[in-house]
């Protein structure tokens, strides 16, 4: 009975300390909260002014960035803007100057065209297609030779027969005097190579192109070509490259023909390099005159300066002879004058014994 009293005291004695306990936990808590609160509430908005400041600042500094990169980069923009402008306006001038460029072309090549057809009208004349071909003929002559170089070449030159030659050059022996004549086959060549013409008719037409060409073959060949006059060989001049091709490509019986005949067919690119050749050896052979008679001077001034070694050598020993005189008269005036010293001395001495006595 006691143990349970006891036991009650001790559990009341427990109750009442956990009840002060408590109050005066909870009293303690509720000030420490209110103080964490008010702390809080304070640091809250101390934070959040820093915050609103910091964001103002970085919001600032942010702008500034922002509107220096768009600045950059609207400098950039014009730059490159100016600089595509440019190249803009530097393509389209070129593109102007292109255009007037091709503008100008096309007038010409509409002058051109109007040329090759008073051309082709002027060469369906066989009279005219002649004056063509001696005018290409001297033009080539006046390129080669230069312009009135009468020694070497001359045009439309009267032979010793009454024929007239459209020009010869003066060549070399054993080449001697080489007669040029012009012809200018077109009419059957052209048919000739008419592609709209059956081939029946472009071969007649070849037949006759063929025919033609001989004929200007044996002309030359008995015009042209006289002993002791003029070279064994003459030359017929084509003023057009391509019937030159079409011959020499197509018609190698004619290249015979003409070779049998001791003529030489050739075109205006083939008669510049005769031409060309045959002034080589003109002034190798010029070169070689001046040189025998630079020979032939050398010659003449050594045997003046065999001459002259011969007279330096009897001067150089007439000089040596004179020399070795001056040497030996030198000598005796040195030995003369040394005797006058010694008389001289000689009679100082018996002067002054006298004038002591």
């Amino acid at each position: 009975m006691d143990y349970i009293i006891i036991g009650l005291l001790i559990l009341i004695l427990i109750l009442v300390v956990v009840s002060i306990f408590k109050n005066i936990n909870e009293s303690n808590i509720t000030e420490r909260l209110g103080k964490l609160e008010v702390s809080m509430m304070k640091e809250m908005g101390d934070f959040k002014n820093d915050l609103s400041r910091n964001l103002s600042e970085d919001f600032t500094k942010l702008n500034e960035q922002l509107e220096k990169r768009l600045l950059a980069i609207n400098e950039k923009v014009n730059e490159r803007l100016d600089q595509n402008f440019d190249k803009t306006n530097k393509t389209f001038m070129n593109v102007i100057e292109r255009l007037s460029k091709i503008d100008e072309a096309q007038k010409k090549i509409e002058t051109l065209s109007t040329d090759v057809v008073s051309l082709q009208s002027i060469l369906t004349d066989k009279k005219t297609r002649g004056i063509f071909g001696e005018v290409n003929l001297k033009h080539i002559l006046t390129s080669v030779f230069g312009e009135r170089n009468d020694q070497i070449f001359r045009l439309q030159y009267t032979l010793s027969t009454g024929v007239i030659a459209d020009s010869v050059v003066f060549a070399p022996e054993p080449l001697g005097t080489i007669a040029i004549d012009s012809k200018f086959p077109l009419e059957h060549y052209q048919q000739m190579v008419d592609k709209n013409l059956s081939k029946e008719k472009r071969d007649n037409y070849e037949k006759l192109f063929k025919q033609d060409m001989k004929k200007h073959i044996d002309a030359i060949s008995s015009k042209y070509i006289i002993p002791g006059e003029t070279a064994d060989q003459a030359i017929l001049f084509l003023p057009a490259e391509a019937i030159f091709a079409e011959v020499n490509a197509y018609h190698p019986d004619i290249i015979n023909y003409a070779y049998k005949k001791r003529v030489w067919i050739t075109s205006p690119t083939t008669l510049i390099s005769t031409l060309t050749v045959i002034e080589m050896i003109i002034k190798n052979m010029e070169r070689d005159k001046y040189t025998s008679i630079i020979h032939e001077e050398l010659n003449k001034l050594g045997l003046e300066f065999a001459r002259y070694k011969e007279r330096w050598d009897k001067l150089a020993r007439s000089i040596q002879s004179v020399n070795k005189d001056v040497e030996n008269v030198s000598i005796t005036t040195e030995k003369i004058t040394k005797k006058f010293e010694t008389i001289n001395q000689v009679d100082v001495v018996k002067l002054d014994y006298t004038e002591e006595e």
